[in-house]
Order: structure tokens, then sequence, then C-alpha cells
């Protein structure tokens, strides 16, 4: 696979909008080029009989089963509120919108 040289990862960079120096640019080029060589290996042995996936292992949801258990009432809940009001917890209006 062709490397990528520095003119290209700083094109790539002015299109990211990072600013990059010289020293970067030579770093970054042959870092770049390292893992489009990487992509370019996985692509070979990629077969249409591969299916594509994002993680090795199988995985699935794991939660528990939603149970109602015993909980604080309202009025505990807010018992050590600094501010409440029918119910609810009254908190600083932050949005500027009228109450």
């Amino acid at each position: 696979m062709a490397s990528l040289d520095r003119a290209e990862v700083a094109r790539l960079a002015a299109l990211a909008r990072i600013d990059l120096d010289d020293r970067d640019l030579d770093r970054l080029s042959g870092q770049l080029s390292a893992i489009v060589d990487a992509v370019a290996k996985v692509q070979e042995v990629a077969t249409p009989d591969v299916p594509a996936t994002s993680h090795p292992i199988p995985m699935s949801n794991v939660h528990r089963p939603d149970e109602v258990r015993p909980s604080l009432s309202q009025e505990d809940a807010l018992a050590a509120a600094p501010a409440a009001e029918s119910g609810r917890f009254r908190v600083p209006q932050i949005l500027g919108e009228e109450a």
C-alpha cells in the first residue's frame, strides 16, 4: 500500500481543522501509513461469507428484571431538599423562561 506523504497528512489535518507543525506531519505520516496498511490487510481477508461485526464476541443487553421494590416516599425524598413546591424539588430557573 502506498504511504501517506506529508502533503496528504497536511490536507487531512486542514480538513479536520487541526494545526500541525512540521514534526507532527513527519510523525503522523508514518503512523497513518501504518494504519492504512493494517486496514488494507483486513480488507484482503474479508470475504462475502464472513459477516461484518462490531465486536468479536456476541453481546446481549444484560439488564436485571424491572421489579417494584420499596423506596423512599415522596415526603421522605423531599424532606432534605433545600426547597420543595407542590410535591417536587424546587430548583433555580436557568433558562430565563417565565415560570
